[in-house]
């Protein structure tokens, strides 16, 4: 069956009165008057409204199906657009025809027309889209998808797509998922009865990956400019609000490009898909501005239309060292900053975005560029009021002696690593890039206070229900 429908949103914005439509969608409320009436709220999930749909007893299926209905039965309903007599909304559907395609039950249908917490909501995963919370954020997360796609394809970046399950670890925190097809009550051992991985399915040790990074560096140093967009998994046991165990990473990388560079695009981009959420998606921004956080479009507007801060992490240190400020991580250089700290940065001392740069290499990984101090690295971290980090990126390190030298340092067996030393040995090129945590900045944007609320199934520790 394929129903040539409209959707509410076209109807409640754009049809006119008199026209004949049909839509499909599940019910929000229904109520019965004693006319013989009845008025019920359909939702398509096509925007944030929805549109009601008067049905009378001249219906042939009136008394038997129609007076019956509740919350969550879908329907198709062919009928009228006519003036709608209540506030609020410019039209309504006189029902012609109204087929009930899916009935729920009305004891057991968990997603009732009153306010439930996001705490149950993520019980109820499969079903928590219907509410207005979890539509508007499916369709906020959808439209900024589109303008990241948009944002790079037309600069003309290409979009790779670099493998889920990987050998290597990137960020060098052994927080890996292990990919494995090894019977666990029966793991084959060698001499040293050590766990023999060239009966498993790769032969090696492999893993889901942390960050598609490493690959895409050897596509930007074939092809120019390149990104990734796609699922990256931590096993890091944390219950926190801002943290998953799976979850979306846009990783651009480009050559001939330094660390410079590499910040001026991470403040054009955040600019450009902020400004671009606001005005794709205003009803259901303006939802979160009234009932999640009442700054979000004051903070987006503020971020797109501001330039950032851009300080070095020394200048950052000294900063946070000289704050009034009773620290739970106490500020030293050398340490890597808390959010606290980058709270302190973004909303009391700068009050806008902040770029760090010139990180201690001591604290970041391998690849990022050794400066000509020996003691810091041409990293850089971008952070934003409220949630503090929300890009990290680098100028990679292009010489092989240098690269090789940090690896050793980090106790990293180079011979694993050697397809990615290839790019420093034929034709090596200056080159940068960043990682943005596409959950993190769907949090950011729409005010959601957990992490777990911003993707449509979470997983976490000790959760993976559906």
């Amino acid at each position: 069956m394929n129903i040539d429908r409209a959707l509410i949103a076209d109807v409640l914005a754009d049809v006119e009165v008199g026209s004949e439509v049909t839509i499909g969608g599940w019910i929000r409320t229904v109520r019965a008057s004693k006319g013989g009436f009845s008025f019920i709220t359909l939702n398509d999930g096509s925007c944030m409204d929805c549109i009601q749909v008067v049905a009378d007893k001249e219906l042939g299926n009136y008394d038997d199906e129609i007076s019956h209905l509740t919350a969550g039965c879908s329907l198709i309903v062919c009928g009228e657009v006519v003036e709608s007599p209540g506030k609020g909304q410019r039209v309504e559907l006189h029902g012609r025809e109204v087929r009930v395609i899916g009935l729920a039950d009305a004891e057991k249908y968990p997603i009732q027309p009153k306010r439930h917490t996001f705490e149950f909501l993520r019980t109820q995963a499969h079903l928590r889209a219907r509410t207005n919370t979890f539509g508007a954020v499916a369709r906020v997360r959808s439209a900024m998808a589109g303008l990241i796609h948009e944002y790079f394809q037309s600069r003309g970046f290409l979009y790779v797509h670099t493998p889920v399950i990987t050998a290597s670890d990137c960020e060098g925190a052994g927080e890996l998922f292990r990919v494995s097809t090894l019977d666990l009550d029966a793991l084959p051992r060698d001499d040293e009865s050590n766990i023999d991985y060239a009966e498993d399915f790769f032969s090696r040790p492999t893993y889901l990956t942390v960050s598609g990074q490493l690959e895409a560096e050897t596509y930007s140093c074939a092809l120019g400019n390149v990104y990734t967009f796609g699922p990256t998994f931590r096993a890091e046991n944390s219950n926190t609000p801002r943290h998953l165990a799976e979850f979306w990473m846009i990783e651009p990388e480009m050559a001939f490009c330094d660390l410079q560079g590499d910040a001026d695009l991470a403040e054009d981009f955040l600019k450009n898909i902020f400004a671009g959420i606001l005005n794709k998606c205003p009803a259901d921004m303006e939802f979160f501005n009234k009932r999640i956080d009442n700054t979000v479009i004051e903070t987006l507007t503020h971020i797109a239309e501001s330039p950032f801060e851009r300080i070095t992490y020394t200048k950052a240190i000294e900063l946070l060292e000289a704050a009034d400020c009773k620290w739970q991580f106490p500020v030293s250089w050398g340490i890597d900053l808390q959010t606290e700290h980058e709270r302190y940065l973004t909303e009391e001392t700068f009050k806008k975005p902040v770029i760090i740069t010139d990180y201690p290499s001591s604290i970041k990984p391998f690849y990022m560029r050794l400066s000509d101090d020996g003691k810091t690295v041409a990293a850089m971290d971008v952070l934003v009021p409220k949630i503090g980090e929300i890009i990290g990126g680098a100028q990679r390190e292009e010489r092989l002696d240098v690269l090789t030298e940090r690896m050793e340092a980090q106790s990293m067996n180079v011979d694993d690593y050697w397809w990615y030393c290839d790019l420093r040995r034929y034709g090596t090129v200056p080159h940068a890039g960043f990682g943005l945590g596409f959950e993190r900045t769907i949090q950011f944007a729409t005010g959601m206070a957990n992490i777990r609320d911003v993707i449509p199934y979470p997983r976490t520790p000790r959760s993976a229900e559906f």
